[in-house]
């Protein structure tokens, strides 16, 4: 089994499964009439009359407890741009991510280490061993490889013990782009700008090109 990854594809069967769960089910929805864009709307007025406090508090503290950080990141934009501006909303989601990645750590290194030791083990992971020399590539191999979700890392980098600094840095840079790119692209897509839906899939292009770069620099650097 290999370190920080899940063993025999477990990864992406379950994220194959869930997928093919919510395809069967808008499938079913939408056999029944149900108007997808008003249920939309709807729920975009409700995350706006919650305000945007209550909104990326849940951001910083949900995907903690495996809540997935895209369904903050992709009605960011189109709830609270109006009043915070796209600026102030990338800003607030960015802070929203570094308490989070924050938060995560201290819950695996000290509250919950033992049961996340055992859920790991249960579930296919290993937590890679960190040292001086190796701490950089663990922390990168771990953001940059798919398998894990987004949550699920930081607690194998948290249990793994690597460096704070160098954790809070590597993670946060990660998540950047893909951060960014949502928030663009889900404004886009709920307002109907495919203008700015151009410019979201854009920056998520890029991460995956960068990804996909350093991924490969970093193969023939352990080979």
């Amino acid at each position: 089994m290999q370190e920080g990854r899940p063993a025999s594809g477990k990864g992406w069967l379950i994220k194959a499964g869930v997928l093919g769960v919510v395809v069967l089910g808008a499938g079913v929805l939408a056999l029944r009439g149900v108007n997808f864009r008003a249920l939309i709307d709807q729920m975009i007025v409700i995350i706006r009359d919650a305000g945007p406090w209550i909104f990326f508090g849940g951001m910083a503290v949900l995907p903690v407890i495996g809540a997935p950080l895209m369904a903050f990141t992709m009605t960011a934009g189109t709830a609270f741009a109006s009043q915070m501006t796209m600026g102030g909303v990338l800003a607030a989601t960015l802070a929203a991510v570094a308490f989070n990645l924050a938060l995560t750590y201290w819950l695996a290194r000290r509250a919950v280490r033992p049961l996340l030791e055992k859920l790991l083990k249960r579930f296919g992971y290993a937590v890679p061993r960190v040292t001086a020399d190796n701490a950089l590539s663990i922390a990168l191999l771990v953001r940059l490889t798919p398998g894990p979700p987004f949550f699920l890392q930081s607690y194998i980098l948290g249990l793994a013990e690597v460096p704070f600094r160098l954790y809070m840095i590597v993670s946060w840079l990660c998540v950047l782009p893909w951060a960014v790119g949502a928030v663009v692209l889900g404004r886009g897509l709920f307002d109907g700008n495919f203008k700015v839906v151009a410019m979201g899939l854009g920056v998520i292009i890029a991460a995956v090109a960068a990804v996909h770069l350093v991924r490969r620099k970093l193969a023939k650097r352990e080979g």
